[in-house]
């Protein structure tokens, strides 16, 4: 396993163990010893949830506030997505800082989204499967997001406006700005 850190504190892109032979290949998608060592997450995952989507869908920018906070980690089982991950830990030096990176079925790429992160993903292929770990239990009573459009933010999903889908929920996401003064993370 080879843990890239990136320009975000506390945010990995792990690139997992895999042979490729005549046969396929086999990949060691997580050991959690190493994983600890690798990135200092003590946390276990109690929590797998997989999502399929068409191009142009986005997802997030979502979080789960306080003591229903998650950590996560990602990666795409078919298909093409870019996974977006923003520090909203109002003590870091990271703080408002954004990083995305191009997740795939075919390099096998993870990323590492810790607590108190806003977290979504473009999808940029069609039948494209996500599969993510989670630290904590889901709860609908702790949901919080920011919308996928925010001008502060001005995040480059690489979709065109016309080509995007979202969900209901997704549409009506709060602006950075207003989700900044509302919550204490």
């Amino acid at each position: 396993m080879i843990v890239k850190e990136t320009i975000l504190k506390d945010c990995f892109v792990i690139e997992p163990t895999f042979f490729k032979d005549n046969r396929g290949y086999f990949l060691l998608e997580y050991n959690k010893k190493e994983f600890q060592e690798r990135t200092g997450f003590m946390g276990d995952f109690v929590l797998g949830n997989q999502s399929k989507s068409e191009y142009g869908v986005i997802r997030g920018l979502h979080l789960q506030t306080e003591e229903f906070a998650q950590a996560k980690l990602v990666r795409v089982v078919k298909g093409k997505i870019l996974d977006v991950a923003v520090d909203v830990r109002k003590d870091s030096e990271t703080f408002g800082k954004i990083f995305s990176v191009e997740l795939s079925g075919e390099n096998f790429k993870q990323l590492f989204v810790p607590r108190g992160f806003l977290h979504g993903f473009s999808v940029l292929e069609d039948d494209t499967i996500v599969s993510y770990k989670c630290d904590n239990y889901y709860n609908p009573t702790a949901e919080s997001g920011v919308i996928y459009n925010d001008k502060d933010l001005n995040i480059d999903w690489q979709i065109p406006s016309d080509k995007i889908t979202l969900s209901e929920k997704d549409k009506v996401l709060e602006s950075f700005l207003t989700f900044n003064n509302t919550n204490n993370l």
